[in-house]
């Protein structure tokens, strides 16, 4: 008789689907357990299933930003990464950065120097410069401008996006 070892050795690992199979995710600090297709996108899973609505679906080919989110401390594209694959990971989302009714010191900032225009773009660049500060608290504005680099805004509200980033380092710091 062969053992699973043996066989998925032999076949390859043990297909999951078509149909939907239970996901785990632990998001925002909490766990959320969904029944979704292995295809579906990390971002589909959160705003279709679980309600958590604030990243946003601009470019869905990973190229503009809108839908970035924290995993295990690094930012990821949620459009382009599969929510089955981040299964036993901590997943951030822009809804869990407030506590209540007390912004987040960067959703604060973004406010404060007035860093959006329609609004689209701005979940993604605040959870990017969240990623920036925690793994950099003093970044230079060329640090800056790297760690921001895969957001876009396409109303063209750059300048005030790094002013806000410059000022959230402050307020984290202090």
């Amino acid at each position: 008789m062969v053992g699973v070892a043996e066989a998925e050795a032999q076949t390859g690992p043990r297909a999951v689907g078509p149909g939907e199979v239970p996901v785990r995710l632990t998001v925002n600090g909490k766990r959320v357990d969904l029944k979704i297709e292995p295809r579906v996108t990390l971002l589909d899973a959160l705003r279709q299933r679980a309600d958590l609505t604030g990243n946003k679906r601009g470019c869905d080919r990973g190229a503009c930003g809108a839908c970035t989110m924290i995993v295990d401390g690094r930012t990821v594209y949620a459009c382009s990464t599969l929510a089955i694959d981040v299964q036993g990971k901590q997943i951030r989302t822009v809804d869990g950065l407030s506590t209540g009714s007390t912004l987040h010191p960067v959703q604060q900032a973004f406010c404060d120097a007035d860093a959006l225009m329609c609004g689209f773009c701005t979940p993604g660049f605040i959870m990017a410069t969240v990623a920036l500060l925690e793994n950099n608290p003093r970044p230079t504005a060329d640090q800056v401008r790297k760690g921001l680099d895969g957001n876009i805004c396409r109303c063209g509200t750059f300048v005030r996006i790094m002013e806000a980033a410059t000022t959230a380092k402050v307020v984290a710091r202090g």
